[in-house]
């Protein structure tokens, strides 16, 4: 275990649109929030949290093009110059005959691409222990994690904005 302990502080919400406008009164006083836990999507609530558009379709669009290269590179290799076969009178490398493979191989290494990158991007590792901030929040409840050691701000101060915020209650979590 670390000898460094976080803390936070942790907004229990009971409804989405309380929790919403919690976000937005929050941030407006210069509050900086570390994330906010929903045990269902929110509409909303990346545009509140003031989220930036995520670039991951860029890295499938470059996975799927890797795969639709490595693809068309090997089988012009294959059937071009590795071992070339005449086959009913068709050229060595004729391109109809490699649009499925082309395809398959496509959406294979876009798929496992962006398997690999969400589990880089959301830092799930087979060997780290999840950070609960509040069990509740997979059941009913929407949590709202503060880091005390980002903010300017006292606790007693974060914790009467997030009590005026709509919280129902707030609770002081260490790691």
């Amino acid at each position: 275990m670390s000898s460094t302990s976080e803390n936070f502080l942790i907004g229990i919400f009971d409804d989405e649109d309380i929790l919403l406008h919690g976000v937005d009164g929050v941030r407006d006083k210069g509050v900086k929030i570390h994330e906010v836990y929903s045990p269902f999507p929110v509409h909303g609530l990346d545009e509140a949290l003031g989220y930036k558009r995520t670039r991951l379709p860029i890295s499938a669009f470059i996975f799927g093009l890797t795969g639709t290269a490595l693809a068309l590179t090997m089988q012009i290799w294959m059937l071009g110059y590795d071992w070339p076969m005449i086959i009913g009178g068709k050229n060595f490398a004729s391109l109809p005959p490699f649009i499925p493979v082309t395809f398959e191989l496509t959406v294979l290494l876009s798929a496992l691409g962006m398997v690999a990158t969400f589990l880089i991007v959301s830092d799930l590792k087979p060997y780290k222990t999840p950070r609960s901030y509040d069990l509740r929040s997979t059941d009913d409840k929407h949590v709202m994690a503060i880091d005390l050691g980002t903010n300017k701000l006292s606790k007693e101060d974060i914790s009467r904005i997030l009590t005026e915020s709509g919280a129902s209650e707030v609770n002081e979590k260490n790691f």
